[in-house]
């Protein structure tokens, strides 16, 4: 999408620039030492996730968190759960517990009497789109990182040809069933609530690519994988795709492409080369998504509307249809130039040039500035410094 919005006001591009600066200096800090490590971190990972797929039997069972710790900090000490215990805790994963379902497998509510915790249980489909490999990727990353907006994962289990994951669980479900797949009956996200969502959302992406101790691209960002507890806090989940970014002075990580069709960044698609700010877009993708109510790809939908980001734009230049983008089931409830300002945030996002596109530290101030309460008439536009380009929405509504 090459379109961008105007610039805000001069007070809150300075306030911008300040906050932006305060990422700078925790980033500088690093000291060479700590470089060189991350350096030899991201060469020995994929092979080390890959010599953990191979692996059979009790070496498995017995040496798991020891290696994480010694591959590591590890942040938390994953348990090791029996797969008769995981049955037990899911009534032998009864259509009862199932509270989701996707290519990778299934999903139970669950109650381990060990720990006293409401669980959820991943059971991944032998035949699905998750593997080996990917089991143990995101058993890695969840040990080695620990963040409000990322869902806490508290143990595994491997049995035989059987390979589960327990984690919180997140009594609200996932974005994508109050978003994209509304039940009759069930009242849509307020504006509000979609902008806290969006920005807690993204505050787990800005920690992943700039405060973890290894830069971390997540590279599998939907509505489907966003989690949600009783109050709508956001935590990503899902970890099986994640990679470690580019290190050692190299400017993104050459793999094949894997992820959602419709989330994937358009270089990622056509060269495999994977940055930060690939994660950007497909944030941007969701954003929008947010936004508009609409899925990013409906073959159900008339032809022209088909691709969201497509029949978008015409109306992100527009500044007298740009409300014509607002989902329908707010009923007009929202603020205007707030609803400029997300439109504004989702379209840098979206820039087919990767340099071109925020990072998610300025993603997330402009977030939290757009969550500030404020009224009609005292709300002013609040743009990052970013490349601007044909993007013309007026100040004015």
């Amino acid at each position: 999408m090459d379109c961008l919005p105007c610039c805000g006001s001069e007070q809150h591009h300075e306030s911008f620039k300040r906050e932006s600066c305060k990422h700078e200096s925790l980033k500088s800090k690093k000291s060479a030492y700590h470089l060189r490590a991350l350096s030899r971190y991201s060469k020995t990972f994929s092979l080390f996730v890959k010599d953990l797929a191979v692996k059979t039997g009790s070496s498995k069972h017995r040496n798991i968190n020891n290696e994480i710790r010694k591959f590591g900090t590890a942040k938390i000490a994953a348990i090791l759960f029996g797969y008769e215990e995981l049955a037990e805790a899911t009534k032998d994963f009864s259509d009862e517990c199932l509270v989701g379902e996707g290519g990778f497998g299934r999903v139970y509510k669950g109650y381990i009497e060990r720990i006293d915790q409401v669980v959820a249980v991943k059971q991944l489909d032998k035949n699905g789109h998750q593997g080996n490999r990917e089991f143990f990727a995101e058993v890695l990353m969840l040990s080695l990182v620990e963040h409000t907006s990322l869902v806490k994962l508290i143990g595994y289990c491997i049995d035989g040809d059987q390979r589960l994951l327990v984690y919180e669980f997140m009594p609200g479900g996932c974005l994508e069933t109050h978003l994209l797949d509304l039940a009759p009956g069930k009242q849509p996200l307020d504006w509000e609530t979609r902008i806290k969502v969006a920005t807690g959302a993204a505050q787990g992406l800005e920690y992943l690519h700039e405060m973890a101790n290894h830069p971390i691209i997540y590279r599998d960002f939907k509505a489907s994988n966003v989690l949600l507890d009783e109050e709508y806090n956001a935590k990503l989940s899902d970890f099986g795709l994640a990679r470690l970014g580019p290190t050692g002075g190299k400017e993104h990580v050459s793999t094949r492409v894997m992820g959602t069709y419709g989330y994937c960044a358009p270089e990622y698609q056509l060269t495999g080369q994977l940055t930060t700010k690939s994660d950007v877009y497909s944030f941007g993708v969701v954003f929008l998504e947010m936004i508009t109510g609409k899925r990013v790809l409906d073959l159900n939908r008339p032809a022209e509307e088909q691709n969201l980001i497509h029949w978008a734009e015409p109306f992100l230049k527009d500044k007298n249809q740009f409300t014509l983008l607002a989902d329908p089931l707010l009923e007009g409830k929202f603020n205007k130039k707030g609803l400029k300002q997300a439109l504004a945030i989702a379209a840098m996002c979206l820039q087919e040039e990767a340099e071109a596109r925020p990072s998610m530290s300025e993603v997330v101030s402009a977030l939290e500035f757009l969550a500030k309460p404020k009224t009609e008439e005292s709300s002013a536009l609040y743009t990052p410094s970013v490349k601007r380009t044909s993007l013309n929405l007026d100040r004015e509504a």
